[in-house]
C-alpha cells in the first residue's frame, strides 16, 4: 500500500500581520494546546491530530413574536361575540 503524503502548511495561511502585529488566523486545539492549528471545514472545526471537532451552529433570524393563547380567566372575562345570520 502506498502512504499518503501530507501537504505542509504554510505560515501565510496560518498567521496574518495587521497593523505591524502578527495575529492567528486559525484556532489551536483545546485538547492538544498551542502550536496544533485546527482545519476550518465550513460547518465544523476539526484537529487532525486528535480528532476533535466543534461544530458551527449559525445564528437563525429572529421571526416575530407569535400572538399568545389566552387564558381561561381571560377569555371568562371577554363577552362573547354574535353570529348574524345571513
Amino acid at each position: 500500500m502506498v502512504r499518503m503524503k501530507h501537504k505542509l502548511t504554510k505560515k501565510s495561511d496560518v498567521y496574518k500581520i495587521e497593523d505591524g502585529k502578527i495575529t492567528k488566523t486559525k484556532r489551536f486545539c483545546p485538547k492538544c494546546g498551542p502550536g496544533v492549528f485546527m482545519a476550518d471545514h465550513g460547518s465544523r472545526v476539526h484537529c487532525g491530530r486528535c480528532g476533535y471537532t466543534e461544530f458551527v451552529v449559525k445564528a437563525k433570524p429572529e421571526k416575530e413574536e407569535a400572538p399568545q393563547a389566552e387564558s381561561p380567566k381571560e377569555k371568562a372575562e371577554k363577552p362573547k361575540k354574535k353570529k348574524s345570520k345571513g
